[in-house]
C-alpha cells in the first residue's frame, strides 16, 4: 500500500488546485483502489476530489477535527469517506478552498492499494 499524507494551511480567500501535486503517487501506475480521508481544523472550507475522469466529491465541506486530535489528521479508518478505482495514468486531484475570513489547515491521507 502507498500513502500520500500532508497538511496545508490555506489563508483566507485562498485555494489549492491540487493538494497532492508533486507526489510520486499523484498519477496511477496501474489499476488501484484509492481511499481518501480529509479533515479541516475549522468550518468554512471546501474540498473537491477527482480521480481521472471520475468526479468523486463535488465542492463540499470536509470533516472538522480539533487540531490536537490525532495530530490534526483524519482518523483511520473512520475518516475514509471517499473511494474510487483509478486506472493507469489517472491523476488523483484533491482541491481545497477557503472562502472564510481566517486561515484553515487542511489535512489528508490517501491510501492507494494495487488491484490484481
Amino acid at each position: 500500500m502507498s500513502v500520500i499524507q500532508g497538511q496545508l494551511s490555506i489563508a483566507a480567500a485562498g485555494s489549492s488546485n491540487n493538494l497532492l501535486s508533486g507526489s510520486a503517487f499523484e498519477f496511477a501506475r496501474s489499476q488501484q483502489l484509492v481511499s481518501i480521508a480529509v479533515a479541516a481544523t475549522l468550518t468554512g472550507g471546501f474540498i473537491g476530489i477527482t480521480v481521472g475522469a471520475d468526479l468523486v466529491l463535488e465542492d463540499t465541506p470536509p470533516a472538522v477535527i480539533v487540531a490536537a486530535t490525532n495530530g490534526g489528521y483524519p482518523v483511520i479508518p473512520d475518516g475514509y469517506y471517499y473511494n474510487d478505482v483509478a486506472q493507469p495514468g489517472d491523476r488523483i486531484v484533491l482541491r481545497a478552498r477557503n472562502p472564510s475570513a481566517g486561515a484553515i489547515v487542511f489535512s489528508w491521507i490517501v491510501q492507494i492499494s494495487q488491484i490484481r
